[in-house]
C-alpha cells in the first residue's frame, strides 16, 4: 500500500492553476488526507509554466518538496517537457488527446483524456481546470458532494452560471476519473475535526503577527512577501489594524519606526530589493532603540534576479545591514507552526529589548501548505515594556544591561526626546567623545544579552552520530524527510531558528560529532560562514544549491548518503 502520492499540475499563467491548488488542498485535507502543497510559477502575468505540488498521505504528514511525480496533468505540452525528469516508470501522465501528436515518447503511462471536449461540454475551455480537479476526485473516489460544496463556496462572488458550469466541469472530470484504476490504494484515515487546519507559511507570518499584537503594518508590494500585507489588510477590520501600502520601501520602515514610537506594535513585509533601500530606516532604529519587525522573504539575487523564485540568499543582508554598529535578532522559521510562534514571540523581542528583528522566510516558505494543530492562542502571552514616564525621564539612560526604559509621548508628565544623532541620555545631541564611547557601549550591551537569551536550535537525531548537518529556515523538514528515509544512527541534524546573534552554548552541540555539514539554499555558504566568523566554528562542507528551485527530500537523500559513505 501506497502511503503517500504526488500530484503535480502545470500550465500557464492564467490558466487558473492558483485556484486548482487551493480547491484540491481543501478538498483533500476535508477527504481525511494529510495534505502538502507547493508551487513554481514563472515572472508572468501570462504565458509560460508554472506548477503546483500537491502531495496527499494517508499515515504520514508530508512536510516537504519531493522531485517525484505520482500523477501529471500538463495543461500544456511545454508542462510535461518541463517536468518529463521527475517521472519514473510508475508515474501517470494524464494528458489532452489534442497533444498526443506533439509528444514524441515511446514510454511513458499516458492517459490520453478530452479535456478540451469535457471543457467544452461544460460551458466553455475555462473550466479545464476544474475538470482536472474532478477528474483527481474520481481517481481517488473522494465524495462528490463534500467536493462540489468546497466549489460551490470557492466561486460563490460569482455569477451562477459560472457556479453551474464549473460544478458541471467537476461532475464530468469526476466521472472520468473513476474509469481508471491506478492503483494507489490509499487508505483514508479521517482526521479529527477541528484539530486541524491547513495554512501556508504566509498566512503563519500574519496570524503570528495579529497574535503578537500587530496594529500596525506597513509595505510596499514585492514577491515573494505581498501576500502577507494582503492577509492583514483582508482581517485589518476584524482584528483594528493599520495596513498602509504606501509608495517606496523608505517609507514603509520609517513610518513603522513611527508607528512604534507612538505605542503601536509594527510590521514591515518586503524582500531583498525593498529591505535594501531600508537599511538607512533601520539605522535609524539602531540608534534611537527603536523596536522593529520586519518580515523578509527572500529570493533570488542580485537585483530583480529571480523575482518568483526561492533562495536562501540575504542572511548576510540581515545580519549586517545598516551603516554602523547596533544589534538586532534575526529569526528564520523552519516549518509553518514556527512561522507563527516566531513572529508572534517577534514583538516581545522587538519591545523588551528595543532592536530589529527580521524575519527570513523565502518564496519556498511562503507558497507551502501542509496540516497542522490549531495554535493555542490561550497560552499565547503579550507584554508591552513601556512606561508612563515621569518628569525626570531619560529615554537613553545609561544601564548595566543596556535597557533604558521606553516610555511613549503623551503617557506620563515627560517628555521623549531622542535623535538620529548621537545623544546623551536626555536624547539631547551630542558630539562628546567620552558620551558617545558610553552610549555606543550601552547599545552594544544587549547584543551580549541578546546572546545569553537565544533560542536554542533542535537536535534531531542521535547525539552520538558522527555526521551532523546544519539546518536554518526552511530546509528543515525536508532534511528531516530525507533523514526518515535513511533511518541512520550515524546522522543528526540541527536546526538553527535564530540565526543572529549566535552564543556559545551551541558548541555542546558539536561535541559527539566527527563531520559537519551546513545545508542551504545559497551559493556561498552564507551561515557557514557567519558560524566560523562568530563562533569560530569550523564546518567541514556544504550542500547548497541556489538555482532558484528549493531542495527536494530525494536530492538531500543522495547528497547525505554519498557524504556517509564516503
Amino acid at each position: 500500500m501506497k502511503e503517500s502520492i504526488s500530484l503535480v499540475l502545470t500550465g500557464a499563467a492564467g490558466q487558473g492553476i492558483q485556484i486548482i491548488e487551493e480547491i484540491s488542498v481543501e478538498m483533500f485535507k476535508k477527504a481525511g488526507f494529510y495534505v502538502f502543497a507547493t508551487k513554481k510559477y514563472m515572472s508572468r502575468v501570462r504565458g509560460g509554466i508554472n506548477s503546483t505540488e500537491i502531495r496527499i498521505s494517508s499515515v504520514n504528514k508530508p512536510r516537504a518538496y519531493c522531485n517525484n511525480i505520482d500523477i501529471l496533468i500538463p495543461f500544456k505540452v511545454g508542462g510535461y517537457e518541463k517536468n518529463k525528469k521527475r517521472l519514473t516508470k510508475n508515474s501517470y501522465i494524464l494528458i489532452d488527446k489534442s497533444f498526443k501528436e506533439e509528444i514524441k515518447e515511446d514510454s511513458g503511462n499516458f492517459l490520453y483524456i478530452p479535456f478540451n471536449k469535457m471543457s467544452k461540454e461544460a460551458g466553455g475551455n475555462i473550466y479545464t481546470n476544474t475538470i482536472a480537479v474532478g477528474v483527481l476526485s474520481g481517481i481517488l473516489n473522494l465524495n462528490i458532494e463534500s467536493a462540489k460544496n468546497i466549489i460551490s463556496k470557492k466561486f460563490k462572488n460569482k455569477a451562477k452560471k459560472i457556479i453551474d458550469n464549473n460544478l458541471e466541469a467537476f461532475k464530468i472530470g469526476f466521472e472520468e476519473g473513476k474509469k481508471y484504476n491506478l492503483k494507489f490504494n490509499l487508505k483514508l484515515e479521517k482526521l479529527k475535526k477541528g484539530k486541524d487546519i491547513v495554512l501556508n507559511g504566509s498566512e503563519s507570518i500574519a496570524l503570528g503577527a495579529i497574535a503578537g499584537g500587530c496594529n500596525f503594518v506597513s509595505a510596499y508590494p514585492m514577491s515573494p512577501s505581498t501576500e502577507v500585507l494582503q492577509i492583514c489588510a483582508s482581517m485589518a477590520e476584524d482584528f483594528g489594524i493599520v495596513v498602509e501600502q504606501i509608495e517606496d520601501e523608505i517609507s514603509a520602515v520609517n513610518m513603522s519606526i513611527g508607528a512604534w514610537f507612538a505605542g503601536a506594535r509594527g510590521l514591515i513585509t518586503t524582500s531583498g530589493g525593498g529591505f535594501a533601500l531600508m537599511s538607512e530606516g533601520l539605522s535609524l532604529a539602531g540608534m534611537i532603540e527603536s523596536p522593529l519587525v520586519i518580515h523578509l522573504a527572500q529570493r533570488p539575487g542580485p537585483a530583480t534576479g529571480l523575482p518568483t523564485r526561492t533562495e536562501q540568499g540575504d542572511l548576510n543582508l540581515a545580519v549586517y545591514s545598516g551603516h554602523g554598529e547596533f544589534p538586532r535578532i534575526v529569526l528564520a522559521p523552519g516549518t509553518i507552526e514556527e512561522g507563527f510562534d516566531l513572529t508572534q514571540k517577534a514583538f516581545n523581542l522587538a519591545d523588551k529589548y528595543q532592536v530589529p528583528v527580521m524575519i527570513l522566510t523565502d518564496q519556498y516558505f511562503v507558497s507551502s501548505y501542509y496540516n497542522l494543530k490549531i495554535p493555542e492562542f490561550d497560552k499565547i502571552e503579550n507584554k508591552k515594556y513601556f512606561i508612563k514616564s515621569k518628569e525626570d525621564y531619560k529615554r537613553h539612560e545609561i544601564t548595566k544591561n543596556g535597557l533604558s526604559k521606553r516610555a511613549i509621548p503623551g503617557f506620563g508628565k515627560g517628555i521623549v526626546k531622542t535623535t538620529g544623532n548621537e545623544h546623551e541620555e536626555n536624547g539631547f545631541i551630542t558630539e562628546d567623545m567620552n558620551i558617545r564611547n558610553s552610549m555606543q557601549e550601552k547599545r552594544l550591551c544587549k547584543l551580549e544579552l541578546l546572546k545569553e537569551k537565544m533560542i536554542e536550535p533542535t537536535f534531531y537525531g542521535n547525539k552520538n552520530a558522527e555526521f551532523l548537518f546544519l539546518s536554518w529556515g526552511s530546509t528543515f523538514n525536508i532534511i528531516k524527510e530525507a533523514f526518515e528515509k535513511l533511518n541512520s544512527k550515524n546522522v543528526a541534524l540541527l536546526h538553527f531558528s535564530q540565526v543572529y546573534p549566535l552564543s556559545k552554548n551551541i558548541y555542546k552541540y558539536f561535541n559527539n560529532s566527527k563531520q559537519c555539514y551546513v545545508v542551504e539554499n545559497n551559493s556561498t555558504s552564507q551561515f557557514r560562514k557567519l558560524l566560523r566568523t562568530e563562533l569560530n566554528l569550523n564546518i567541514d562542507g556544504s550542500i547548497l544549491k541556489y538555482d532558484g528551485r528549493p531542495f527536494s527530500a530525494e536530492g538531500i537523500y543522495s547528497k547525505i548518503k554519498k557524504i556517509i559513505n564516503g
